[in-house]
C-alpha cells in the first residue's frame, strides 16, 4: 500500500500554475506504482500529454552521456586519474583566466592538466556560453558554431582554446564538461558518439524514442516548449530546435537528447536496479556506487550548493544526497539523479529500487518548487518493504 495518489492534486496544482502539461512515473523493484500524464503536449490544438510525447530533456542527457563513459572506463579503455590530453591532444596546453588584485584579468598557463574525472566532477574549469564574463563569451561565440555544421570533435578542438574559469580541479562549475566527455567517448570507442548511445545503451534498453534527432514521423508528437511570464501566461517557442534536425553533426552530450517518459524510465530503472534490466547489463552497481559518490571537496561544495541543492553533493555527473536534514528532504542518503533545463527530472534510489521521472516543457522550469515537493511527496508515500 503507498499514498501516491497524493501526487495527482500536486501535478494539478503545477499545471495551473505552471506547465501546460506534465507527466510522471514512479517504479519500485520493477513494478510501477505511479504514472499519470496531465495537461496539454500543444495548448492551441489542445492535444493531450500522452505515453508516447517526446520531449526535450536537455541536461538529463548529461546521465545518459556519463553512463557511456563509464562503460568504456569499466573495459579498461582509460582511467578517471589519466589527463585528459592522452586522448583529446588538444587540451595539452591550457590557459586559465586569473583575476588580480587590481580587479584585472590576465592569462596564465594551467597549473596542472584536466583529468578526465575533472570532466565527469564538472571541476575542469570549462564553462557555458553567456554575456556575463570573457570566457562566457568567447564559449558562447564556439558554441554558436554548431548551429554552422560544426561536429562535435571540431567544437571539442574549439573549445579547448578558450582559457579555463580556474585551474583544473580547483573549483565547480556548470559548463560544457559533458560535451567534451562526448568527445572522448568518440576517440576511445572508435565510434560516432550517437552511434555508441543506440548500440550500446539504447537498443539493449529498448529505448526506440531516444535520440539527437527527430525523424519526420515522431515530429508531431514533441511536445511544445513554452515560456511563462511572471503572470503564468504560456507562449510557445519555436526558435530552440535547431539541434534536432536530422541534418545536424553536432550531438550535444550535456544536453541534446530527446526521449519520451516511458524511454527515461527504462534507462532510469537500470540505475535503480545496479546497472541491468531486463536481462541487459550496462553497467557494474559497483561502477554505479562510484558514480552517486561525492566527488567534490569542500570549496567544490560551496560553488555547487545553492537554495535547491541543499544537503547534496555531486558525483561523476549527478547531484547525490549526503545530508537529508540540511536539505529538508525525506529521501535516502545515496538518491541521485539530474534535472533538464525545461523542467524534467530524475531521481533513482538503489537503495530502494526507487526512479522517479517527471517530464514538462517549460522555461523557465521553476524547478526549485517543482522537483524537491514531487521528491517529498514520493517518498513521503512509499512504505517500508
Amino acid at each position: 500500500m503507498t499514498q501516491l495518489h497524493r501526487l495527482t492534486p500536486l501535478f494539478k496544482r503545477f499545471v495551473d500554475n505552471g506547465p501546460a502539461g506534465c507527466a510522471c512515473t514512479v517504479v519500485r523493484q520493477g513494478e510501477t506504482l505511479y504514472e499519470e500524464y496531465f495537461g496539454y503536449a500543444d495548448l492551441d490544438n489542445q492535444k493531450a500529454i500522452q505515453e508516447d510525447t517526446i520531449y526535450r530533456i536537455y541536461s538529463m542527457t548529461k546521465l545518459v552521456t556519463c553512463v557511456a563513459a563509464l562503460m568504456l572506463y569499466e573495459r579498461g579503455f582509460y582511467q578517471l586519474n589519466d589527463p585528459l590530453d592522452e586522448y583529446l591532444p588538444e587540451f595539452k596546453h591550457l590557459n586559465v583566466y586569473h583575476q588580480t588584485e587590481n580587479g584585472y584579468v590576465e592569462v596564465k598557463r594551467a597549473a596542472g592538466p584536466v583529468l578526465i574525472k575533472h570532466l565527469f566532477s564538472m571541476s575542469s574549469g570549462l564553462s557555458y556560453g553567456g554575456k556575463n564574463s570573457e570566457i562566457e563569451r568567447q564559449t558562447e561565440t564556439v558554441m554558436t558554431k554548431a548551429n554552422q555544421g560544426k561536429n562535435l570533435r571540431e567544437l571539442t578542438k574549439e573549445l579547448a582554446a578558450v582559457p579555463l574559469a580556474f585551474d583544473p580541479g580547483a573549483r565547480w562549475r556548470y559548463g560544457t564538461s559533458h560535451d567534451v566527455l562526448g568527445a572522448l567517448i568518440e576517440v576511445v570507442s572508435g565510434q560516432s558518439f550517437g552511434e555508441f548511445l543506440k548500440h550500446e545503451i539504447f537498443e539493449p534498453l529498448e529505448m526506440k524514442d531516444t535520440s539527437f534527432r527527430l525523424s519526420e514521423e515522431k515530429r508531431e508528437r514533441l511536445c511544445t516548449m513554452y515560456h511563462r511570464d511572471t503572470q503564468g501566461n504560456l507562449t510557445p517557442i519555436t526558435d530552440m530546435d535547431q539541434q534536432f534536425q536530422t541534418n545536424y553533426q553536432y550531438e550535444n552530450g550535456g544536453g541534446g537528447l530527446l526521449s519520451t517518459l516511458g524511454d527515461y524510465t527504462r534507462f532510469a530503472q537500470m540505475l535503480a536496479n545496479g546497472g541491468a534490466l531486463d536481462g541487459a547489463r550496462i553497467l557494474s552497481p559497483f561502477t554505479i556506487n562510484l558514480m552517486r559518490t561525492n566527488h567534490l571537496n569542500s570549496q567544490q561544495l560551496t560553488d555547487f550548493a545553492n537554495g535547491q541543492h541543499q544537503g547534496y553533493g555531486y558525483g561523476l555527473g549527478v547531484r547525490v544526497m549526503m545530508d537529508p536534514a540540511a536539505g529538508g528532504s525525506n529521501s535516502s542518503i545515496g538518491e541521485f539523479g539530474w534535472a533538464g533545463m525545461a523542467g524534467s527530472w530524475v531521481l533513482m534510489d538503489p537503495k530502494e529500487k526507487l526512479s522517479i521521472v517527471y517530464m514538462q516543457q517549460m522555461l523557465p522550469s521553476l524547478e526549485p518548487y517543482f522537483h524537491n515537493r514531487l521528491r517529498n511527496v514520493v517518498y513521503g508515500g512509499l512504505e517500508r518493504i
